[in-house]
């Protein structure tokens, strides 16, 4: 039941060039960092990976995209990256958009076992092309898939060496669902507790979900954006 390992490094060796990996957090908030550093470091290549967004430039998923590890990107918004603007517009990249409902959805049906399901999203959009459209109470609806992956990489606040996590916050987005929609899921903690150290009704997700963990270093939980006020302003610029 001991499903520590011993760093990021160690966590990421098993995985292969082409693999899906689903990827946790909302922005730059809640991402796994040590993860996503360690891939690099790795060099897995012509990946999928999914996520609400893909990083900046130089931090997070952006990271993977400079170093042109990733095949194809399955994401809701994109639009703090230049990297992958440019991969993008030069086709280097392939790119499926999604609604972010329909994306936590799409995972969230992966993990129950729920092969595809019905949505007025997306209707009459470039989104609904090539897609079965069904009518419910008189409104139509486009059938989308379930999605799944091979990894999960998961970033959590405090975990045990069974794989129980709590998250904090914001960080909760996407980690929770995606560690129930992939084959292997690897979570990263920022602190590793002991065995009931954690309250039961208190943990988000149950360490059945995930397969192994190690406690993260040297978090930089970047601002995609720093808004900042003016001394003696109430208009923030």
């Amino acid at each position: 039941m001991d499903k520590r390992t011993a760093n990021a490094d160690a966590a990421v060796a098993r995985v292969p060039d082409g693999a899906t990996i689903l990827m946790g957090g909302f922005g730059l908030c809640g991402i796994p960092e040590n993860l996503i550093a360690a891939l690099r470091r790795k060099g897995s290549k012509d990946l999928t990976v999914v996520s609400n967004n893909a990083g900046i430039d130089d931090f997070g998923i952006g990271i993977l995209l400079g170093n042109k590890q990733i095949r194809k990107m399955i994401a809701s918004y994109v639009g703090e990256n230049k990297a992958f603007e440019q991969l993008a517009l030069k086709k280097e990249i392939e790119v499926e958009l999604n609604p972010q409902g329909t994306l936590a959805e799409r995972i969230r049906c992966g993990g129950a076992g729920i092969p595809a399901f019905f949505t007025p999203t997306g209707y009459g959009t470039l989104a609904a092309e090539g897609k079965e459209i069904r009518e419910f109470d008189g409104r139509p609806h486009v059938l989308v898939p379930a999605l799944r992956g091979d990894f999960a990489f998961i970033k959590a606040w405090k975990g045990d060496r069974w794989g129980n996590l709590i998250y904090r916050k914001t960080a909760r987005n996407y980690n929770a669902v995606m560690a129930t929609a992939a084959t292997h899921v690897i979570a990263e903690v920022e602190e590793m507790v002991e065995l009931g150290e954690l309250d039961p009704n208190h943990v988000h997700t149950p360490g059945i979900f995930v397969d192994a963990i190690f406690q993260g270093a040297d978090y930089q939980k970047r601002i995609e954006r720093r808004t900042v006020r003016k001394r003696g302003s109430q208009h923030a610029v």
